[in-house]
């Protein structure tokens, strides 16, 4: 897609079907892509449908179910791969347009007769342009981009043309064989890959259940890509699944709780990308399989939201707020498996907690980065000679250069921080030290006069210092990451400048980005972070 197209669809507007005891519909403005989210029979088919009303002739639909299983006396789409077959049957008068094309046929079939004949007309082109220019190549053919997604979606599969069939080789094991004969999975990737290259420009493409068929481990990647590929659409997404919701970055939400089918109105709440989800929708739509990762942040601006869910994509990622909530709900929610039968974690920042502290939380599934904050893990060695590479630049020299400021600005902070960690451990040896047992106010005021004598402050403070400035003395990066509670640590130490990123935010959008794609530098990454919690892929 040209810039042009790019730069149409920041200004499309979208308005939204009508809304219950409302006169005014909503207006979306520039939206990326719609979520439609909403539980069984709550009404979110219909809202697609609604929207291709309003916008029948720049509607597309795709649809998994439809592609793979034939639905008899089921009408062609406004816009659809059954559609643009039907057309292409009757120019050739094989069909007549008001009866409609065989029952007997999948979508996916009409699709693989779409793009075979493109294929034939590709060629027949090229064969004209060779006459009077030797030196005229082909353009590449929907079948072509498809090929090369589907083929890095499934790295041991080759796709090869013989004739009017296509077949799939195996890189492990050889024989082929036809492509009818592909997975469900297989085939719904190819579909949904080749469909929206189908699309009209500027199209609003409207998908019926996109998680259905598709492995977890794909399912994020083929929609990141498709979106990637299709920039001028804006694609519509109706979905029961919270996963998938939450793995579409700037979208407009849509919760859809009920439709009036006799006033043609809808129940539903917008909610903003900012804005977690309600708990209702968690417990209404209750049913993953997946694992259930309970983490901390409050919405999806922090980095632990935008971050966890592409660092550990095996589990359902649920940000609490607090870490004080986080473990509680990780002790519960185990105590309940009985129930629910799903694994649950949960993650904390370090802060300042002893390893006393880290090893009580692990024996109960809450783990403990091995760096202080969130922000830190974005410091780790891996992760930033990743980007700087992905930028073309030496990632040596950009590491040195950012560890060579993080012990400056550690140097400036060791007081601070110190008393930082004292304050932590002294709250922390008279929790531990306090005897439970007593049983009457005096006793414990007593007690409690005692305590204090048995702690040196003074020691303590100077006792950590002396350990963080035999960090600085010994050039050790991973230490300081592990005890250096400060936020502006990394816009100060200029990793995002280094990295030739403007600002913590592009910083973190490109180290997505890179994770999103779920290729080797993606791995780096992913990996780095992961053995900050003594985990690994």
């Amino acid at each position: 897609m040209n810039s042009a197209n790019i730069r149409k669809i920041c200004t499309m507007e979208i308005v939204l079907p009508k809304r219950e005891d409302e006169k005014e519909s909503i207006v979306l403005e520039s939206p990326k892509n719609i979520v439609v989210i909403g539980a069984n029979g709550a009404g979110k088919s219909r809202f697609g449908q609604e929207i291709e009303l309003l916008y029948p002739e720049r509607s597309f639909r795709m649809s998994a179910e439809s592609a793979l299983n034939i639905k008899l006396n089921q009408p062609s789409l406004s816009g659809s791969i059954s559609k643009l077959y039907l057309g292409r049957m009757a120019d050739r008068q094989l069909v007549d347009s008001s009866i409609g094309v065989s029952p007997y046929i999948t979508e996916f079939e009409q699709l693989l007769y779409l793009i075979q004949h493109e294929e034939f007309e590709s060629l027949v082109e090229l064969k004209n342009s060779l006459v009077d220019n030797k030196d005229a190549q082909s353009q590449k053919t929907k079948l072509d981009k498809t090929q090369a997604l589907w083929e890095e979606l499934f790295p041991h599969s080759k796709l090869k043309r013989v004739g009017e069939k296509i077949f799939v080789l195996s890189t492990d094991h050889p024989g082929s064989y036809n492509a009818l004969e592909m997975s469900q999975g297989e085939k719904v990737a190819f579909y949904l890959i080749a469909s929206a290259l189908y699309a009209p420009e500027q199209a609003i493409i409207l998908v019926e259940d996109p998680e259905i068929y598709l492995h977890r481990s794909i399912m994020n990647v083929i929609w990141n890509k498709i979106e990637q590929m299709r920039q001028d659409c804006v694609f519509v997404y109706m979905t029961h699944d919270i996963e998938f919701s939450s793995s579409r970055d700037e979208s407009i939400r849509v919760w859809v709780k009920s439709f009036d089918i006799e006033n043609r109105t809808f129940d539903y709440e917008l909610i903003d990308d900012s804005d977690l989800l309600p708990e209702e929708i968690y417990l209404e739509l209750l049913g993953s399989r997946k694992p259930v990762l309970f983490i901390e942040g409050t919405d999806y601006s922090s980095i632990d939201v935008k971050l966890y869910p592409y660092i550990f994509p095996d589990y359902t990622v649920k940000p609490l707020g607090g870490c004080t909530k986080v473990i509680e709900t990780t002790k519960a929610f185990n105590e309940m498996k009985r129930f629910h039968h799903l694994d649950s974690k949960g993650i904390v920042d370090r802060d300042r907690r002893t390893q006393r502290e880290i090893d009580y939380l692990r024996v109960r599934n809450v783990y403990v980065p091995d760096v202080a904050e969130v922000e830190n893990l974005l410091m780790l060695e891996d992760v930033i000679k990743t980007v700087a590479r992905r930028m073309l630049l030496d990632g040596n020299s950009v590491f040195d250069a950012v560890k060579k400021n993080v012990f400056q600005l550690f140097d400036k902070d060791v007081e601070a921080q110190a008393l930082l960690h004292t304050r932590h451990r002294v709250r922390r040896d008279l929790e531990y030290m306090i005897d439970r047992r007593l049983s009457s106010i005096e006793e414990l005021s007593e007690h409690i006069d005692t305590l204090t004598d048995n702690i040196d402050c003074r020691s303590v403070y100077e006792t950590i210092c002396l350990e963080f400035r035999q960090y600085i003395k010994d050039e050790n990066y991973e230490a300081i990451l592990r005890v250096y509670n400060q936020k502006g640590m990394l816009p100060q130490s200029r990793v995002t400048q280094l990295c030739g990123l403007v600002n913590k935010e592009k910083y973190l959008s490109f180290i997505i980005s890179v994770l999103k794609e779920n290729k080797e530098d993606a791995c780096n990454i992913r990996n780095a972070i992961q053995r900050c919690f003594g985990l690994s892929s």
